[in-house]
C-alpha cells in the first residue's frame, strides 16, 4: 500500500505532467481543413459550419470553437451538407457516400449508415435536404427519403421515379419539384409511399423553394475571419519530414492527366498545432503561369532557408524563406512543355517532377516534354544558375522517352532513383550523379524466375539495411546490394512462411497495388496502397504487424497517396484522398548513444485508469530494456523498435502492477551498459 506523503507527490507530478501531455501510443489524430466556408446554419447559439467538405461549430455566446473529424466524433468524412432540426436540436450530416450522422447538441453522434448500405437499383444521389417538424426528407434521383430524426432512424422511402431536386411544406402540403421543373404535392400526413397519393399540376407557394440563406447572409463575415486550424486544403500527394517539421505538396498527376488540384506547400511544425501555407496568391501575379498540381519539392542542402517546388503544368519554382524567388519554364530554362509548340498553352504546360539534391548540391529533376521528345532528366546548379541536359539511351525505350519519372530517392551511396510511373515503360532508374550515368531496372522476374507484366512503378525507398524497395501495380519488390550491382538480376519477392506445418510460403503483398513506402527508425515498411489501406511489415520483413483500412481503424481513406514519420515521435502521417491522419507508433529513430537526459517515459506519472501504453524514448537501436521494482525485481523487459520501447503496465503474469515508482534500466544491443530512468505509476 502507498504511503500518504508519497501518493501526494505523485499527485502533484500528476498535475504538472498533465500541463505538457504527449500524444499516446496507438493513437490517432485526424490534421482536417476548415478553411473555404461552404454552407453556414444556426442551432440556438450555435453556427454550425461547413467548411472544405467537413465541420466545424462557432459559439455565439462564449466565440469557441469546436472541430469535428471522423477520427474523434464523426463516422465519415466528406460532407455534402448540413440542417439543424430546432424540434429536435440536432444536426444532420449527408456525406458525399450517402452516409448520415446525426450530430446532437452535446456533440453526441448517432451514425444511420442504412440508405448508404441498401442495395437499389434507382440512383441514390442526393440533391436537396428539406427539414419538417422533427424529420429530415432527403430529396433524391428517385424520391424521397423520410428520417425520423427523433428516433434516429430512416422511416420511410418514396419511390416516386422522379429526380427531385427539391421539396417545400405549407399548411401540412409536401410541395416537390424534379428536374424538368414539374410540381408535385401531397398531405403530409396521407400515404406517401404510394404513388397516386402525388397530385401533380399544383401551384406552390411563392418562395417555397427558395434556400435559406439567412444565416450565410447574417454571419459570413464572421465565420470567414474565424480560425478553426489546420492546413488549407485536403490534398497530401508529396510528404516527408523534413527540417524538423512535415512537409506536404498537394496537387499530383498520373498517367492520364493531371488532379486539377490547387497547388500548396503546406508545412505542420512539430507542435503539431501551428500550419505555415504557400498558396496561389503567394506565387501569383509574380508567376506568369497557373499555379496548379504541384507534385514534390527538395530542399537546398547547403540552405535551409531555400528550396524549389515542382509541378505538373507550370514548370519549377525556386523560394527562399518562403517567398517566391523565380518560375523556370521553357522561355526562361531548358525546360521543355509537354505541349507542341503550336499548341496555346504551350508555355504554361511545363511538366517537372523527381526533384532530388545530389551530395554535391546540384538539383536533379525530370521533365516530361513528351511532344519534344528529348532531355527528361535536367540538373540545376543552384549557387551559378548552370543547367545541364541529359538525352541519354537508357532514358528511352522503343525511341520514345520516359514519360512519368518520378517519385526520386536518393541513397546511402549518393545514387539517386526515379521510377517511370507509366504503363507504356514501367521501370526503375538510377543516376550516378558522380559519373553522370544512368541504369535502368526494367527485368521483372523474382528469384525464383517468374516474370512479372509490371504496368506502373509507383515509388521507390531504401531500407536501413540498404535494400532498395519499390511499389508497383501488382506488388512489393526489393533490390538486394547484388542484384543493385547487376540490372540483369532481376529482383527479389519477400517470401512469408505460412506457419500451417508446411513448407510453403506466400510472396509478401502480392497482387497489391502499392503507392508508398515509407521506412520508420525501426527499419519497418510502411506501405500505403490504391485501395486496401496501410500495411506496417516488420524489420525483418515476415510479419505484417498492421493493415489499417477504413473498416478496422480511423483511418479516413483506404486510398493512400503519401506517408511521412516524424524520426522523433514516431507519430506516422497518412495523406489520404480525404485528407491527412496520423498515428503513433511504437518506433522511433534510434540514437547513437543512450544518455540521461534523452531517455523518458510517458505518461510520467501514469495516472490512475489509464490503460494505454507506457512508452519509453531516447533508446538506441534494438535496446535491451527491463522495468524494475525499487527493490530490483523483474516487473517486464523487451526491445525497443528503434529508439521507443512501450510496455502495457503488466507484471510478467499479466497482473497490472501496483502504485509506485519502477526503474527503466536500459542497455545497447551488444550488452553495453546503458542509462536508468524512472516511472511513477498511479493506481
Amino acid at each position: 500500500m502507498m504511503d500518504k506523503k508519497m501518493k501526494k507527490i505523485l499527485t502533484a507530478l500528476l498535475l504538472l505532467v498533465s500541463m505538457c501531455a504527449v500524444a499516446q501510443t496507438d493513437s490517432w489524430r485526424a490534421y482536417m481543413s476548415y478553411s473555404e466556408p461552404q454552407q453556414i446554419v444556426k442551432g440556438d447559439n450555435q453556427l454550425y459550419v461547413c467548411a472544405s467538405d467537413n465541420l466545424y461549430k462557432y459559439s455565439l455566446t462564449d466565440q469557441s470553437i469546436t472541430t469535428y473529424d471522423k477520427i474523434r466524433q464523426l463516422s465519415d468524412t466528406n460532407i455534402e451538407r448540413i440542417a439543424w432540426n430546432p424540434t429536435v436540436k440536432k444536426l444532420i450530416i449527408v456525406y458525399k457516400n450517402k452516409n448520415i450522422d446525426l450530430l446532437f447538441d452535446n456533440d453526441e453522434v448517432f451514425n444511420i449508415s442504412s440508405y448508404m448500405n441498401r442495395t437499389m437499383t434507382q440512383d441514390k444521389t442526393i440533391n436537396a435536404l428539406c427539414i419538417y417538424k422533427h424529420y429530415a426528407y432527403l430529396c433524391t434521383a428517385f424520391g424521397l427519403v423520410k428520417i425520423n430524426m427523433n428516433r434516429n432512424e430512416v422511416s420511410e422511402s418514396y419511390l416516386l421515379n422522379r429526380n427531385i431536386v427539391a421539396m417545400g411544406v405549407a399548411d401540412d402540403v409536401i410541395y416537390i419539384k424534379d428536374k424538368q421543373g414539374t410540381l408535385l404535392s401531397a398531405k403530409a400526413n396521407g400515404n406517401l409511399i404510394d404513388p397516386n397519393s402525388w397530385t401533380t399540376g399544383a401551384t406552390a407557394p411563392e418562395g417555397i423553394f427558395d434556400q435559406d440563406n439567412s444565416a450565410w447572409n447574417q454571419y459570413y463575415d464572421t465565420v470567414k475571419a474565424l480560425q478553426p486550424g489546420g492546413p488549407r486544403y485536403n490534398t497530401f500527394f508529396f510528404m516527408k519530414y523534413l527540417n524538423n517539421c512535415l512537409t506536404t505538396v498537394g496537387g499530383g498527376w498520373k498517367d492520364g492527366g493531371e488532379f486539377a488540384r490547387p497547388a500548396c506547400v503546406q508545412f505542420l511544425a512539430p507542435d503539431d498545432e501551428t500550419w505555415t501555407i504557400i498558396g496561389k496568391d503567394d506565387v501569383e501575379p509574380y508567376s506568369a503561369t497557373n499555379f496548379t498540381d504541384a507534385t514534390c519539392l527538395a530542399y537546398d542542402p547547403k540552405d535551409a532557408t531555400h528550396f524549389f517546388l515542382a509541378t505538373c503544368g507550370s514548370g519549377l519554382y525556386e523560394f527562399r524563406n518562403n517567398k517566391m524567388v523565380k518560375n523556370y519554364t521553357q522561355g526562361n530554362s531548358p525546360l521543355q512543355s509537354a505541349l507542341p509548340t503550336t499548341h496555346p498553352a504551350c508555355v504554361n504546360y511545363v511538366r517537372v517532377d523527381a526533384l532530388t539534391f545530389d551530395n554535391d548540391g546540384m538539383l536533379w529533376m525530370s521533365c516530361s516534354a513528351e511532344a519534344a521528345n528529348k532531355d527528361n532528366i535536367l540538373r540545376l546548379n543552384p549557387a551559378t544558375g548552370e543547367w545541364k541536359e541529359y538525352n541519354d539511351a537508357i532514358l528511352k525505350h522503343n525511341n520514345n522517352i520516359l514519360y512519368i519519372l518520378r517519385k526520386s530517392i536518393r541513397d546511402n551511396k549518393g545514387n539517386i532513383w526515379i521510377v517511370n510511373d507509366h504503363h507504356l515503360h514501367p521501370c526503375l532508374i538510377r543516376i550516378n550523379p558522380e559519373t553522370e550515368t544512368f541504369t535502368r531496372f526494367d527485368n521483372f522476374v523474382n528469384q525464383d524466375g517468374t516474370k512479372y507484366e509490371v504496368h506502373y512503378v509507383r515509388c521507390v525507398e531504401q531500407d536501413l539495411d540498404g535494400n532498395i524497395w519499390i511499389g508497383t501495380d501488382i506488388g512489393l519488390f526489393m533490390y538486394n546490394e547484388a542484384q543493385q550491382a547487376d540490372e540483369t538480376l532481376g529482383f527479389t519477392q519477400v517470401k512469408v512462411p505460412r506457419n500451417d506445418g508446411t513448407d510453403l510460403a506466400d510472396y509478401l503483398l502480392t497482387n497489391t497495388d502499392i503507392t508508398c513506402i515509407t521506412i520508420d527508425g525501426a527499419n519497418r515498411k510502411w506501405i500505403g496502397t490504391n485501395s486496401s489501406g496501410v500495411y506496417l511489415i516488420s524489420a525483418d520483413n515476415y510479419t505484417q504487424l498492421h493493415n489499417f483500412t477504413t473498416e478496422n481503424s480511423p483511418l479516413l481513406s483506404n486510398t493512400i497517396e503519401s506517408i511521412a514519420v516524424n524520426p522523433n515521435t514516431g507519430e506516422t502521417f497518412f495523406g489520404t484522398d480525404m485528407g491527412l491522419c496520423s498515428y503513433m507508433s511504437d518506433a522511433s529513430a534510434a540514437i547513437d548513444e543512450m544518455k540521461s537526459d534523452d531517455v523518458y517515459a510517458f505518461p510520467n506519472p501514469v495516472p490512475p485508469g489509464y490503460n494505454g501504453l507506457i512508452t519509453v524514448r531516447g533508446l538506441s537501436m534494438n535496446a535491451d530494456v527491463k522495468i524494475l521494482t525499487i527493490s530490483g525485481k523483474l516487473v517486464a523487459e523487451g526491445h525497443s523498435n528503434g529508439g521507443t520501447f512501450t510496455w502495457n503496465g503488466c507484471d510478467q503474469s499479466g497482473r497490472r502492477v501496483a502504485s509506485g515508482v519502477y526503474m527503466i534500466a536500459t542497455a545497447t544491443k551488444d550488452g553495453k551498459k546503458g542509462v536508468v530512468a524512472k516511472v511513477a505509476v498511479v493506481q
